[in-house]
């Protein structure tokens, strides 16, 4: 999701996020309401967040639900998994989708990407739902970042996203993508994976120098076993 997303089924798409940016057209110029990001009943958030990985895996996981200040541990897991589910501002910091109220994204992060990409998240919603714009929420990642607040992913920081229930936003139709895998490495990486190149099964690009990078692998199979379409029938979407 977000800045990260291009090549080939992705390649258009980006170009127009990028014209939004440089125009600064967004559709989404400002915060909703806070009240439209949260889901009204906390058990439905707890299961459509397990649809983020294959049950042998999300079964076991700790979940995240929003709460009016930012997530909260509603099930405590036995594997070191969390699956939560990410809102708009976990897109990049830049990215035209940011303030959109629609997305809900099922994520399960493994515990490498627990220890070292979820404070991240979970820090920028803290700051997004006390009310910190986009500017300000730069400019403390930032200054997060120089302090080791916030740190590099540590190797093997990789997340599932295989829910076909979620909604990534408008670029995806309003549902969801593409089953895919996501890892995270640090800034200046995606070149060393091939990401974004021609016919290359990774897809990515770098974001700000104190985020970290995502590469996105389609995968074949939704996380209920069923099969995907494939990736050109969804050349459309996010």
């Amino acid at each position: 999701m977000g800045g990260a997303m291009r090549a080939f089924v992705m390649l258009s798409i980006l170009l127009l996020a990028g014209a939004a940016r440089a125009e600064g057209a967004s559709p989404y110029p400002v915060m909703a309401p806070a009240e439209r990001y949260r889901m009204a009943d906390p058990q439905a958030e707890i299961a459509l967040a397990r649809t983020a990985a294959p049950p042998s895996i999300s079964a076991d996981a700790t979940v995240l639900v929003l709460g009016a200040s930012g997530y909260v541990a509603a099930v405590k897991g036995s594997n070191g998994f969390v699956c939560f589910i990410e809102r708009s501002w976990t897109a990049g910091l830049d990215d035209p989708v940011f303030w959109d109220p629609k997305i809900r994204a099922p994520n399960c992060f493994n515990p490498a990407a627990v220890r070292t990409v979820l404070p991240m998240f979970v820090q920028r919603t803290r700051w997004v739902l006390a009310g910190l714009g986009r500017a300000e929420i730069i400019a403390r990642s930032r200054a997060a970042f120089a302090a080791h607040r916030i740190v590099a992913p540590e190797p093997g920081a990789f997340s599932f996203m295989l829910s076909r229930q979620g909604n990534l936003g408008d670029p995806a139709g309003g549902g969801p993508w593409l089953p895919h895998v996501m890892f995270f490495v640090p800034h200046g990486q995606a070149a060393a994976w091939g990401a974004g190149l021609e016919a290359s099964p990774v897809i990515g690009a770098e974001g700000r120098d104190f985020e970290p990078t995502v590469l996105f692998v389609p995968v074949r199979r939704w996380s209920d076993g069923s099969p995907a379409p494939a990736a050109a029938d969804l050349s459309h979407k996010m």
